[in-house]
């Protein structure tokens, strides 16, 4: 037909390429594009061309279509993306594709492994606080793995007793040091060619343990505070980070206590004692909550036991607190204390204490002189 132009010259311009999204931050997303494809016919602005051997990292928008349809894009996700032309400053992401793991806190999409790591001093190692990030840690399905830095601020002895108390919870821990480079090697291997999300305690020493693991980084790193004996958190957003023998680092900001948003039906099979125990034998009861039921396979002389009844109160009131929620909206907040303790607390209305728009402001004022005109 006349007067319809053709797009078909377009259409040959445009290039979908395969990447990982290593970054998002507002409404951009910086992507790495795949290895092998042809770099030659890009020539990306303030770039060289380099070997295919060196990946090429792309900012990038979403689609108006992902939009709608509710598509979310997360770090770690494999995406399409689609490059105009080969003077392209920016690309476009048109498509997600399936993700074989997912976290949403923090957001990171294919990993393969959590690693937690936790300072035995500055500041000193809390057993409960530990046991709380590793149920976090277990109810994400993935392959935990814990790291404890810090290792030369104890003596040999210390080492040896949390080796075998981390034993008897089904854990074999890895001491490092950043500052002496102790078991660095090792943590290096077990990262090799993973995509390993880095969590734990605000002050651990996580952002120094990835600067010496991948250099050119350089992240900010903060001391730990004197009067609190916490650490100050440093990384603000998701990010991974290149390793030179191959993987990816989710760098992710640090806090002291995870949420235990989980059915408490299933706690249990996030300790490896209680695992244990129910695989040798079922309870009685097949919705056993493991408190004070009769024939019980899980209730008995294991030192984190007290923790799970801690953190099973806490599940089944945050179960309870979802139930009588209309809404994402409400007026009240779930409270987390140190020991466990939980209490509702009421939320600030923001509307309430928000001020006035200018714009809002000049509407009034030209209301109250319309008033004024009228009489």
């Amino acid at each position: 037909m006349k007067g319809i132009p053709s797009n078909s010259k377009t259409a040959e311009l445009s290039t979908s390429l395969l990447g990982t999204v290593l970054a998002v931050q507002a409404n951009f997303y910086q992507v790495q594009l795949e290895r092998g494809f042809d770099q030659g016919q890009l020539s990306f602005k303030g770039s060289s061309q380099t070997s295919n051997l060196k990946p090429v990292n792309l900012l990038c928008t979403r689609r108006s279509r992902l939009k709608k349809i509710g598509q979310r894009v997360m770090v770690g996700d494999r995406v399409l993306v689609e490059v105009p032309d080969s003077t392209a400053e920016r690309g476009a992401i048109s498509e997600v594709l399936p993700r074989r793991t997912q976290l949403d806190r923090p957001p990171v999409a294919n990993a393969d492994q959590i690693l937690l790591v936790f300072a035995l001093e500055e500041p000193t190692l809390d057993p409960y606080q530990l046991s709380r990030f590793l149920v976090k840690a277990e109810s994400t399905c993935l392959n935990v793995c814990l790291c404890l830095n810090k290792s030369d601020l104890v003596t040999p002895e210390q080492r040896i007793r949390w080796q075998q108390r981390l034993a008897e919870w089904g854990y074999q821990p890895l001491f490092i040091s950043v500052y002496t480079g102790r078991g660095l090697e090792k943590l290096s291997d077990l990262l090799n060619q993973k995509i390993t999300v880095f969590a734990g305690l605000s002050g651990a020493g996580k952002s120094s343990l990835i600067n010496q693991l991948v250099p050119q980084i350089n992240l900010r790193v903060a001391e730990v505070t004197n009067k609190l004996g916490r650490g100050r958190h440093t990384t603000r957003h998701v990010e991974l980070f290149e390793l030179p023998r191959g993987g990816l680092l989710a760098d992710t900001p640090g806090f002291n206590q995870p949420d235990l948003n989980f059915e408490p039906a299933n706690l249990a099979y996030y300790f490896p004692e209680a695992r244990q125990r129910l695989a040798l034998r079922n309870c009685q009861f097949s919705n056993c909550l493991h408190r004070d039921e009769p024939n019980c396979a899980v209730r008995g002389d294991w030192e984190r036991y007290e923790h799970y009844l801690s953190f099973l109160v806490e599940a089944i009131a945050q179960q309870e607190f979802l139930k009588h929620q209309p809404d994402s909206e409400s007026s009240t907040k779930l409270k987390i204390k140190g020991s466990g303790q939980h209490q509702y607390e009421p939320k600030l209305e923001n509307k309430k204490y928000r001020r006035p728009s200018r714009r809002t402001q000049q509407q009034a004022l030209e209301e109250i002189y319309q008033e004024a005109d009228d009489f």
